[in-house]
């Protein structure tokens, strides 16, 4: 677009574009119908219709298809939309952030975690969170996988995501850096473990106890898999499938044929938590690191900037 095309762009935009246009598209999306729309918005659809044509009319080109199984948007449509709920949620963390200083705090912070990050790294993180201009931090953690958690930091529902780097991550519009490594540890109940580090690591036997695993297709999940493929043993099916730390501590602990493989921070948190103990097995693992993924674009705020930092001295001192 010509320099002066995208002066003319902006200046119509800025003067004309509304907050309620954007969640205008946004509900037009949601519902696919503008008689739908409507009904919602409390308004008339010609009404509706009017405002998505000078919309359409502002943006210069046409923001949603019509068919016989609704509205879908073109591909003008999808980055508008994505900018839009990236505004929508930028003016919801304004309002928290205007609360936050109401209440003698600095800043909030959304940041998204995925399981087995260990709750003491995170903790020591925002602990040593030191905002420029003093007061506290207040911060709200959202858990997920990486693949969930990274389209919600490019829409500006979280300010930050710790999660995993890998190929199979999409990381457009996002940076990140690696923080650390970590190893595998297998755990079981103290009983069970010390039966098992009294002979060598055998995967055929192993395979017939009651593993405690994360869901298919997820990074852990794959390891363990390639683990017994490369022994030419078909992976164990699982009598529990989860994430949560805590539940697999208390299912170990309460199972004397219960083991599982966890990162090694992981293990050694549950080892002081909930009474498991570590098998003293090794085995090669290529599981990819913890990463710290920020958007691209522009640029971080100061607290954010502050709390990327006391997170990395924190990896370098305690891993």
């Amino acid at each position: 677009m010509p320099a002066n095309a995208s002066a003319e762009l902006l200046r119509r935009l800025s003067s004309r574009l509304k907050m309620r246009h954007l969640i205008l598209l946004l509900q037009i999306r949601q519902h696919g119908s503008l008689t739908r729309v409507a009904e919602q918005m409390a308004s008339s659809q010609p009404a509706i219709t009017n405002a998505l044509a000078e919309l359409e009319s502002l943006f210069g080109g046409t923001l949603f298809d019509r068919s016989a199984r609704g509205m879908a948007p073109t591909a003008l449509g999808k980055l508008v939309l994505a900018r839009a709920e990236a505004m929508i949620h930028d003016l919801g963390h304004l309002v928290q952030d205007m609360e936050t200083a109401a209440a003698g705090h600095v800043a909030h912070l959304h940041i998204g975690v995925i399981p087995f990050v260990p709750g003491r790294l995170l903790s020591a993180a925002i602990q040593h969170t030191l905002p420029q201009d003093g007061g506290r931090l207040t911060v709200t953690i959202h858990e997920g996988t990486s693949d969930q958690l990274l389209p919600q930091l490019r829409d500006h529902t979280l300010d930050l995501v710790i999660g995993r780097a890998s190929s199979a991550v999409d990381v457009q519009d996002v940076a990140f850096e690696v923080l650390y490594r970590q190893q595998a540890r297998m755990i079981a109940s103290r009983r069970l473990a010390a039966q098992l580090g009294r002979s060598k690591l055998d995967w055929r036997a192993l395979v017939g106890l009651d593993w405690i695993l994360g869901a298919p297709h997820t990074p852990m999940r794959e390891q363990v898999a390639d683990l017994f493929l490369a022994a030419g043993i078909a992976p164990p099916s699982p009598v529990v499938e989860s994430y949560s730390s805590k539940l697999i501590g208390e299912m170990i602990v309460g199972n004397e044929r219960a083991v599982s493989i966890v990162p090694a921070d992981i293990a050694e948190e549950l080892v002081r938590t909930a009474g498991v103990a570590i098998v003293p097995y090794s085995f090669e693992w290529t599981l990819p690191p913890i990463a710290l993924f920020t958007r691209t674009g522009s640029p971080p705020r100061p607290i954010e900037q502050q709390f990327a930092a006391a997170l990395r001295q924190q990896c370098q001192g305690g891993q």
